[in-house]
């Protein structure tokens, strides 16, 4: 018979999951809205569909994909592709190739971009359940801010993020509520951080984090890291060799059209709004920021990781789950496309790093605004609708985008100094002290080390 314990906690999950889905059926309706209610020739859903998708602010990547990819023709992807004076043509998309494959797949029985729509939706609801039901074993009630955020209504079926964000969060959880050794739990974290890479690349900023961890549990462990990382290397080269060899061009189009992409209204960073500005000369920018925004990315993941390799150093205990959020802070911050479904990635290391929920409550604020007044705002520069700083919709992305960029370099101080989400083992005892502080003690089939890390929130 189960302790009440264990009873109390299949209850929490339970609820987290219902709510989770009540969450991913709003974020469908919401997205729906822009569908129909007849199509044209093409599948395209008319009348409309340019207008309403961005002043009715349901527009999805989905949606709009099912024309200009031969998404509609289902050819698979990359295999025929090519990247032609910028454009992608022959089955070639501009997302990794897993991405890619669920691509093909939500469309393969939809005549129409309605159909596509939800056939992806269907597809990637069980990964936005299964995030829900990983972050509630993790963090307990913490994990509403997944379950029930608002950026799951705007962006669960925006793009196709949800895959690439149950890889990132089901690494945790192998590494830190799987059984087994260290090196096997790890080698398992690195699999899906491999595969998260494949899907959405951002995962790969936590590779490196990840393997500092098995260096210091390790004790000292070079084989370890190194293992680790190579690993991941290994799991995103097999996803990717077999497109690579059957066709290379329009494999590799996928990574030249990223490579290639202007910095322009459309990305929401910094970039565009701020240091666009201080340059006469537009190629002269975007060769700034193309040289700029990876070594700015890059220098801020080592950062993040040498101020965890200071709190290891006066602490005895790498603080893996800081780290990666504080890194992925500095990714959303610098990187020069700050598409707003990007908030998904965020999401769950509210759930897993305490910091404080007022930091919570004003990113939300700050995409809210964002989420909804750049698609207002597209719409009404369609339409001819003046100055391109003119009007609430304008203001509202100049709002989400300087509002988050504020809260990500202070996310990215409180991440470094806060504490993980103590969380239930297996077991379901709470592996902290009565402090609050992270027992070195975990129960048996349990991983903490990781979260062996002080209690005080993050500011």
């Amino acid at each position: 018979m189960p302790s009440p314990a264990r009873s109390e906690r299949r209850a929490q999950l339970l609820v987290l999951l219902l709510l989770c889905a009540a969450t991913l059926a709003l974020g469908l309706v919401n997205k729906y809205r822009c569908t129909g209610p007849e199509f044209d020739e093409s599948g395209r859903s008319t009348p409309n569909y340019s207008e309403r998708n961005y002043l009715d602010a349901c527009y999805s990547d989905i949606q709009f994909l099912w024309l200009g990819r031969d998404v509609d023709q289902h050819t698979f992807p990359y295999v025929h592709g090519d990247l032609v004076d910028g454009a992608l043509v022959g089955g070639s998309l501009e997302y990794p190739v897993l991405t890619g494959v669920a691509v093909w797949a939500g469309a393969f029985f939809a005549d129409t971009d309605a159909q596509f729509l939800l056939f992806s939706a269907l597809l990637l609801i069980p990964f936005g359940l299964v995030t829900a039901w990983l972050l509630g074993r993790l963090s307990g009630w913490r994990a509403l801010v997944w379950a029930v955020g608002p950026p799951l209504v705007l962006y669960a079926f925006h793009n196709w993020d949800l895959l690439a964000v149950t890889c990132a969060v089901g690494a945790f959880f192998v590494l830190h509520q799987g059984r087994g050794s260290l090196e096997r739990r790890a080698g398992l974290a690195a699999v899906l951080l491999g595969a998260g890479f494949a899907a959405k690349v951002y995962p790969a900023l936590f590779v490196v984090p990840l393997a500092l961890y098995v260096f210091t549990e390790g004790g000292r462990d070079v084989r370890g890291a190194v293992r680790v990382m190579l690993i991941s290397a290994a799991t995103a080269v097999a996803a990717n060799l077999p497109f690579a060899l059957v066709g290379f061009d329009g494999w590799w189009a996928s990574f030249e059209f990223q490579g290639q992409r202007a910095v322009d209204a459309t990305t929401n960073s910094i970039w565009y709004w701020g240091v666009r500005p201080l340059f006469s000369d537009d190629e002269a920018f975007q060769s700034f920021a193309d040289l700029a925004s990876p070594v700015l990315v890059l220098g801020s993941l080592a950062l993040a990781c040498w101020l965890g390799w200071r709190r290891y150093r006066s602490e005895g205990a790498f603080p893996l789950l800081p780290v990666c959020a504080a890194a992925l802070c500095g990714f959303l911050l610098l990187h020069k496309v700050h598409s707003p479904q990007y908030t998904l990635w965020l999401l769950p290391m509210f759930a897993l790093v305490r910091v404080r929920w007022g930091w919570v409550l004003a990113y939300f604020a700050a995409d809210l605004a964002m989420g909804i007044g750049v698609f207002r705002w597209y719409g009404v520069l369609g339409q001819g609708g003046g100055a391109i700083y003119d009007g609430f919709a304008s203001q509202a992305v100049v709002i989400g985008v300087w509002g988050r960029a504020a809260l990500l370099v202070g996310l990215f101080v409180a991440f470094s100094a806060a504490a993980a989400v103590p969380y239930r083992a297996a077991t379901g005892r709470l592996t902290t002290t009565a402090s609050g502080a992270p027992s070195s003690t975990p129960p048996e089939g349990s991983s903490s080390p990781a979260l062996r890390t002080r209690s005080d929130d993050g500011r």
